[in-house]
């Protein structure tokens, strides 16, 4: 099973004006399909320093050189202004998986990343948005950027590209996760219609 963190706590500016917008930065520690450890990171977007990211690596014994794979959830700046931090990462995002100038293509979800890691497509804030669905201990961890900002918030997304999309899309996420971590906040239970 993979390990999920929430390296950074999120936060944007509508609940504090005086604040701006940083995403959630999250690591997943997995194994790659031959066995092989690999670190990922999630949006690692906006922030005050990237000494915060650094150090909050360095809890848990990694460091920049470490990070195999950035994975960013959609091309919103704040979700991915530093993914050039990480110089030994491949990127990961709507389009594909990067390494330099070569891109394997993902055209189809979901698609299995790894034995624990399924990608699948969430629009509805963004068209490129993506969601990692994780296998852990706990459960299904879903890793989906700004389709919600926060636990609950906000019902209507001032930036949606597609507001009836993203309220279908957050049903049939809700439907497959047991946590969600959000854009800009903590990690929260995902409740379930049944």
């Amino acid at each position: 099973m993979a390990h999920v963190k929430v390296l950074l706590k999120g936060y944007t500016s509508d609940s504090d004006p005086d604040s701006g917008s940083s995403p959630t930065i999250t690591l997943i520690k997995d194994k790659d399909g031959n066995g092989k450890e690999m670190n990922i990171i999630v949006d690692p977007g906006a922030v005050k320093d990237r000494k915060l990211i650094i150090d909050a690596l360095k809890k848990e014994s990694l460091k920049i050189g470490d990070i195999d794979i950035v994975c960013i959830t959609h091309s919103h700046m704040d979700h991915y202004i530093n993914i050039g931090m990480f110089p030994n990462a491949r990127a990961l995002d709507y389009w594909g998986l990067w390494h330099e100038d070569k891109l394997d293509e993902i055209r189809a979800g979901p698609r299995n990343f790894s034995n624990d890691i399924s990608i699948i497509r969430t629009p509805g804030h963004n068209y490129d948005n993506i969601t990692l669905l994780v296998k852990t201990k706990q459960g299904v961890v879903a890793i989906c950027g700004d389709m919600f900002w926060r636990e609950g918030y906000p019902k209507d997304d001032p930036y949606a590209s597609d507001m009836p999309l993203l309220r279908k899309t957050r049903e049939e996420l809700l439907k497959v996760a047991d946590f969600i971590i959000p854009g800009h906040g903590d990690m929260f239970m995902a409740l379930r219609k049944t």
